[in-house]
């Protein structure tokens, strides 16, 4: 199951469904289907975009538990019931490769997981920890490392002012 999702192709999938949802959007469907989709096909040629991935696999993958309660409490004409499925069918698949697009993208839903793939290293362009010293920490470290003594700020020469001189700064 796994090898025919990561198969398929989400940017197809998305093209399809944006399509679908547009063409039925002019009658009684679900309103928040194409904005969605529209959503989808930004986030999909984003390729940094690894928060909005998250964003639109959440909404997605919600949007099908609401597909089916709209589709208890609203009627709809046969033709129009049959796409509304259709889009709701196609949802599945394309929510389970955008999730996994998303996880190849280094994004995670919170409690799905953790990166296990070593300790933690906490540090920021310009702190502490940057500048080539020794100042970092892991996060499983129970004493933190001194950071090595550079001086690399130069002593400040005492000044000698001579009349009709200039001063260099």
């Amino acid at each position: 199951m796994a090898d025919f999702i990561q198969a398929l192709d989400p940017a197809k999938l998305l093209l399809a469904e944006t399509a679908l949802a547009f063409i039925i959007s002019p009658f009684t469907v679900p309103a928040y289907n194409l904005p969605i989709f529209l959503f989808g096909s930004y986030v999909q040629e984003s390729s940094d975009a690894a928060q909005s991935l998250t964003l639109f696999a959440g909404l997605l993958s919600l949007s099908i538990f609401y597909d089916i309660l709209w589709m208890i409490k609203n009627e709809q004409g046969g033709f129009l019931r049959f796409l509304t499925v259709i889009l709701l069918l196609l949802k599945i698949p394309t929510a389970s490769a955008f999730l996994i697009a998303m996880r190849q993208r280094g994004g995670q839903f919170p409690g799905l997981g953790t990166d296990i793939n070593g300790p933690t290293v906490w540090s920021m362009p310009g702190g502490f920890a940057s500048g080539g010293r020794d100042g970092y920490q892991t996060v499983d470290d129970d004493t933190p490392r001194a950071p090595s003594k550079v001086s690399s700020v130069p002593v400040p020469q005492p000044a000698t002012n001579q009349s009709g001189a200039y001063q260099s700064v």
